[in-house]
């Protein structure tokens, strides 16, 4: 029989409605270096009242200058408001990271990770009532550097183990992948399985959010915190420089304009379902560090 799936219409925000029995989860997109982290102190406590949040999930995987998450940079997503920090290719960049992930609950990596690899690979969480386990998984498309398990049979396997531990658990799966028809390929392979499909990597915002009949909210990927006037978060000078030079320059964090981006689920309580996905992008005032001290030594010096 061919394929047949059905995909239901999201409603626009002034037709949304939050019923008591829904729960909301704001997944984030990539967070982007210190801007990134600026950006959330700025604006993330606004957004989670204005949709009535009940978690959070972030990417971190390049909260420290862009490449990679650190100790310390972690701590800080987790004191800022992020309940769930994700990862994908960059998580273990930073050496620090390889220590710290195995002792704390707050971070988990791809599933499809060898089992030496330090790390959980999900989080089970109790939200309204219902016990819902958020799922890390990355792409094997265009990300050839790392020799990774099949992302389709490990998450198969996954699933199953899941639903013989915990009967009725409602899986939310991260998919860190380059390609978006892997993306795409992954919401048909996991239609009414999973209550989410959400994509990251690159860090731009896609519009194809949508719900399945069966109930899988999907977006190919959630975009970025941090610098919206910029390359992926970058400065874009930089980067120009990177392609016309083909010098191996390092990449700068860009503090112009700062936003917010990722998308707000909502699952009903009662099916398991996803009854919505809406796109966030908030824009915050974002300032760099060294810029508010040398106008504050400015000021001492007039006085």
């Amino acid at each position: 029989m061919p394929w047949q799936i059905t995909f239901q219409s999201v409603p626009n925000k002034a037709r949304i409605r939050y019923p008591l029995a829904m729960i909301r989860i704001l997944i984030l997109g990539e967070i982007t270096g210190r801007p990134g982290l600026t950006a959330l102190k700025n604006g993330l406590e606004a957004l989670k009242e204005e949709f009535r949040i009940d978690y959070t999930v972030a990417n971190g995987e390049g909260m420290t200058n862009g490449f990679g998450l650190g100790r310390q940079h972690a701590i800080q997503l987790s004191k800022s408001g992020v309940d769930l920090i994700t990862g994908g290719e960059k998580l273990f960049y930073k050496v620090d990271m390889v220590e710290f992930i195995g002792h704390q609950g707050f971070i988990i990596r791809p599933a499809n990770y060898p089992p030496q690899c330090p790390g959980k690979s999900f989080r089970i969480v109790t939200l309204g009532g219902r016990k819902i386990a958020f799922i890390n998984l990355q792409g094997n498309a265009l990300l050839q550097r790392q020799n990774l398990q099949n992302a389709f049979l490990t998450i198969d396997s996954l699933l199953k183990k899941l639903e013989e531990k915990e009967p009725g658990i409602i899986p939310i799966v991260q998919f860190h992948a380059a390609a978006t028809a892997e993306k795409r390929t992954m919401l048909f392979f996991l239609d009414g399985r999973a209550a989410a499909v959400i994509g990251t990597h690159t860090k731009v915002l896609s519009a194809d959010e949508t719900v399945t009949a069966g109930g899988t909210a999907y977006i190919s990927d959630n975009g970025r915190v941090g610098s919206f006037m910029s390359v992926g978060g970058f400065n874009p000078e930089t980067e120009i420089s990177k392609l016309r030079s083909q010098l191996p320059l390092r990449s700068q964090e860009c503090w112009d304009d700062g936003i917010i981006q990722g998308v707000v689920v909502t699952l009903d309580e009662e099916s398991g379902k996803s009854t919505a996905i809406e796109r966030v992008a908030r824009h915050v005032a974002i300032r760099r560090p060294e810029d508010k001290a040398d106008e504050k030594g400015s000021d001492d010096t007039a006085v």
